[in-house]
């Protein structure tokens, strides 16, 4: 039976509270959780961390592989009164610096390789660090545990930092209500059961990787998360866990679709789920090949209000380039220039409102003006809104179509990066006078990062040093493919750098 989308939130620990106490939570490589043994360790990590650090609203940071400890701290640091702050495995350590400072965080918890790699400058004074090991020998030395908490729904409990066109990331602050919404939510539409095994494969500090975990719990489903290395790799998974639930972005689609899938592993199958850019014709034409027994559902989201719309399978088709209707508890409004909402058929810009709309950006109260605005006239739900920046356009059937975005931002490989924390990085080392980042078309990452630049006067090798400090302070997927070099850069009449000559002449 699907979840019914309950509109009344509670404190987010309690979504450990719906499996039966025999049934798998969380299928680890040393073992498998029950729903008993998960309530019991989430309340011996939450009781770790109350008295690790007492101060409630604290921030603590986690920076790891996904395992039991990353997948478990959403839920212990709600319990404990705290905020967590995922961190993506993948960032290198100058983006956990800002990440640490930016939150002001107590506590961050890493392997030990992530938290040796760590120089002077990069865990700000007041952070501590601690290894996963060492948090659970404190944890299961405790004589207590720690009861169900009773926080407000309406209090923080997650910061999420999500790239922004300019600048480098901003926390995306969520309350218990958002994540539990959110979880009821997508449990409810995607109707997820009891018998589901939710494979984890996104990074638990997306948004939509996080929710996998919530969604599958508040079902009463299993997780199995998993840091693959190749996509066989997703594919042996799926057949050794008996996986009926699997969400990728569009360029991990591409390569799974390139893969032979036996039908062990494509049978279990029932639901395919994509957000993080739009699949094309062609790849749900491959995934219905390949996965005919299993409903497709792609959807559209964004970190500041989650998850906006989905498709109807049935849906898909017919309408394959569409993002489909509002989600359960979400109001989804197409305004146009002149502030009204539009008629069918005339473009606007995507304004979500309601109760998964985010608190705004953390210690950011000019961006959070920018983005969270009051809703429009005519909204049911009224408040604040999110104004996403992305131009859409709904049909007569009340279907949604992506148009294009009004900011510079790159989405290559399911993530959203940010031009100028690339080109700040270029800059930084010296080598360049100039840096422009440009997300270019391609098949398989939606987008590939070139970089733009005009070497330094008088610098000499910078061809070959700048893609090797790149590579030492930047993520993978944050990686320039191409570096063109410029002697001159085009202007634009302000004598501003032309970026849109820029981007004609590369196809951006």
């Amino acid at each position: 039976m699907p979840v019914a989308p309950d509109p009344i939130a509670r404190p987010l620990d309690h979504l450990a509270l719906f499996g039966q106490d025999d049934a798998a939570a969380l299928v680890l490589r040393q073992g498998v959780l029950t729903y008993k043994a998960l309530r019991e360790r989430i309340s011996l990590l939450a009781a770790w961390l109350a008295a690790r650090v007492p101060e409630q609203g604290a921030r603590v940071a986690s920076w790891a592989a996904k395992g039991e400890l990353t997948c478990l701290l959403p839920l212990a640091a709600a319990r404990a009164g705290l905020v967590h702050v995922p961190v993506n495995p993948l960032l290198k350590h100058a983006q956990l610096a800002h990440i640490l400072a930016d939150s002001g965080a107590s506590l961050l918890v890493g392997n030990a390789a992530r938290l040796g790699s760590l120089g002077e400058g990069d865990v700000p004074a007041g952070c501590a660090l601690i290894e996963e090991a060492e948090v659970w020998a404190g944890a299961e030395a405790l004589d207590g545990a720690l009861a169900p908490s009773s926080a407000d729904p309406g209090d923080l409990a997650a910061i999420l930092y999500t790239s922004g066109s300019t600048g480098r990331p901003k926390g995306v602050m969520l309350s218990h209500a958002n994540l539990w919404l959110g979880a009821v939510s997508v449990a409810n539409y995607l109707r997820l059961g009891a018998d589901d095994v939710v494979l984890g494969v996104l990074p638990l500090s997306f948004d939509y990787g996080q929710n996998q975990l919530l969604s599958a719990w508040r079902a009463g489903a299993s997780v199995v998360p998993i840091d693959y290395l190749t996509a066989r790799d997703v594919v042996k998974a799926c057949a050794r866990h008996g996986v009926t639930t699997l969400a990728a972005v569009p360029p991990l689609w591409v390569q799974l679709v390139e893969q032979d899938w036996p039908e062990e592993s494509s049978a279990p199958l029932r639901r395919l789920t994509n957000s993080g850019g739009a699949l094309t014709v062609v790849l749900v034409r491959k995934l219905r090949a390949i996965f005919p027994q299993a409903r497709l559902f792609p959807m559209y989201g964004l970190t500041e209000a989650f998850r906006s719309t989905f498709l109807d399978p049935a849906l898909v088709d017919t309408h394959p380039t569409s993002m489909g209707k509002a989600i359960p508890f979400a109001e989804v409004l197409v305004i146009g220039d002149d502030g009204a909402i539009t008629a069918p058929g005339e473009e606007g810009e995507l304004v979500h409102c309601g109760p998964l709309v985010a608190q705004g950006y953390w210690r950011d109260a000019q961006r959070t003006a920018e983005r969270f605005q009051p809703a429009p006239a005519g909204s049911a739900y009224g408040g604040m809104a999110v104004w996403s920046g992305d131009r859409v356009m709904r049909d007569a059937d009340g279907l949604l179509y992506f148009s294009g975005r009004r900011d510079a931002m790159i989405k290559s490989a399911g993530n959203r990066i940010s031009p100028q924390e690339i080109e700040d990085a270029a800059l930084a080392t010296g080598l360049v006078a100039e840096a422009v980042a440009l997300g270019v078309p391609d098949e398989r990452l939606g987008q590939a990062v070139h970089l733009i630049v005009r070497p330094r006067a008088g610098v000499e090798d910078a061809e070959t040093r700048l893609p090797r400090i790149l590579a030492q302070e930047l993520p993978n997927f944050m990686q320039p493919r191409i570096f063109h070099w410029r002697d001159v850069m085009p202007l634009n009449p302000n004598g501003k750098i032309d970026r849109a000559a820029l981007q004609r002449e590369l196809g951006a």
